[in-house]
């Protein structure tokens, strides 16, 4: 849901006839600022409806009236941009609840096969397991400096599926490539800060830790939403 701002319905109230009620039923439109200003009326009322359907209309024209009769509010200017922000953060969570809930409905499979191959992959040699469920291989350990959530790392990677699609390789590309760590999926700023400069570490990432439902453009390449992701992380330098 877009955000519901004062400012929309203060415009509606600044081109409405400012002495007293108005009648809509007999208005004229005689010049192009009254048509200008009806014109405002149908697009902010059209908005209203599809982006607050549940609104109170009574209170809305009682707000817009006493807003041009410059009568005392019944809530503060200030205090009703804070009531209109909490009540979008509201929607906007209730909407990423319900694409959440479709997207596990769409994807359950992705979902169940992601579970059942890092339950595999637990048990074998050498796999050690976080608290979180980060999962991981030391293929070669480092001697150097082992960078923090704050650091930036240079790093070569080679990023695989469960089942062995490659979907992005620094070293396919031949060039490493540097960032924040705290600028990456949880997984990676996790894992990266197990590691050593030199070393190399495979991470088997549970999407909870990757991309989740927020697959990358819209899960339509190799990585699907709820797919635990595999990677080979080869910790060049860190700068801090």
């Amino acid at each position: 849901m877009k955000k519901i701002s004062l400012s929309i319905i203060g415009a509606l109230a600044m081109v409405a006839c400012q002495n007293g009620e108005s009648d809509t039923a007999t208005i004229t439109l005689n010049n192009n600022i009254d048509s200008v200003s009806y014109a405002v009326g149908v697009n902010t009322a059209n908005g209203l409806q599809q982006q607050f359907s549940e609104g109170n209309m009574d209170a809305f024209m009682q707000g817009f009236k006493d807003v041009v009769d410059s009568a005392e509010l019944l809530v503060s200017t200030e205090d009703a941009q804070a009531v209109l922000q909490g009540y979008s953060q509201k929607k906007q969570m209730e909407q990423m609840a319900e694409r959440q809930k479709q997207m596990e409905e769409m994807f359950a499979s992705v979902k169940e096969e992601g579970i059942k191959f890092l339950e595999e992959n637990k048990t074998k040699a050498g796999v050690q397991v976080t608290a979180s469920g980060l999962q991981y291989i030391v293929l070669k350990e480092g001697k150097g400096k082992q960078p923090t959530a704050m650091s930036n790392v240079k790093v070569h990677y080679h990023g695989t599926t469960p089942d062995g699609v490659v979907f992005d390789s620094s070293v396919d590309r031949g060039e490493p490539i540097e960032f924040p760590l705290n600028g990456v999926i949880a997984g990676w700023t996790e894992g990266v800060q197990l590691m050593k400069e030199g070393a190399k570490y495979k991470f088997f990432i549970p999407q909870e830790l990757a991309y989740g439902a927020n697959a990358p453009q819209g899960g339509q390449g190799p990585i699907k939403p709820f797919m635990p992701l595999v990677f080979e992380v080869e910790l060049i330098k860190v700068n801090d």
